[in-house]
């Protein structure tokens, strides 16, 4: 089965290690100090098939030129590219809608899909060779216009109450410009229930909420509202 392990979620980094057996690892963001993943991994990060990369802000992003300089292939699109100024021959890219494998023996199949945030962006749809099990991964984006079917996990972004962003505002404790941009770059546990309601949950066994405001969000709230609703093992 795949295994999710989280090293670090929310504005200050991000990074999520997935295993299927424990021998098919790989790294989805590397937005936290180097130091950091390589001791998470045991020092072993070189043995890993490689790391995805949504977007290119520093929380999602800040490591991966040590990650390359590793010799591990760091995969995201052209225009992240270009917005990080990557190069070498460790730097994959991909495109929106079209599949591409990881891994020697192609142990991981992936499927990236556009996100709506302030810069490019992208969330991924993961089918392990080894199992079959799928995993759908979605963060920094007010909506997801996509269905997926026979997802065993869900990775999503639940960064904020509509609510709590509301009374804070009205409070004085965040300025419009703020309310406004995570209006229009950030997924609200609102949108994430009704992503939940859109899609088909028969096969997931559990779900993930990443990216959680400390000030707009409420952790506790958010894993039960999303429990009440689905009826799956909720973590935050």
């Amino acid at each position: 089965m795949i295994e999710v392990q989280i090293m670090a979620s929310g504005s200050s980094g991000n990074c999520y290690h997935i295993s299927d057996d424990g021998s098919r690892s790989f790294l989805i963001e590397c937005g936290i100090r180097f130091e950091k993943i390589q001791k998470f991994t045991g020092y072993n990060l070189a043995s890993m098939q490689g790391c995805l990369i949504s977007h290119s802000h520093k929380d999602h992003c800040k490591a991966y030129k040590n990650i390359m300089r590793l010799g591990l292939d760091t995969w995201m699109s052209e225009q992240t590219a270009k917005e990080l100024n990557s190069s070498g021959h460790r730097g994959k890219q991909f495109s929106a809608k079209l599949e591409f494998n990881i891994g020697p023996c192609k142990n991981w199949t992936i499927l990236p899909f556009k996100l709506q945030h302030d810069v490019d962006n992208h969330g991924f749809l993961i089918l392990s060779k080894h199992s079959g099990e799928r995993l759908v991964y979605i963060t920094d984006s007010y909506y997801c216009r996509y269905k997926f079917p026979k997802v065993n996990i869900y990775m999503v972004e639940c960064n904020y109450s509509r609510e709590i962003l509301d009374e804070n505002y009205k409070a004085g404790k965040i300025e419009r410009f703020l309310r406004d941009r995570v209006l229009k770059s950030h997924f609200s546990l609102e949108n994430v229930l009704n992503f939940f309601k859109a899609n088909d949950l028969s096969h997931c066994r559990e779900i993930h909420l990443l990216h959680i405001s400390n000030g707009n969000g409420d952790s506790e709230q958010f894993k039960i509202e999303v429990e009440k609703l689905t009826g799956i093992p909720t973590y935050v």
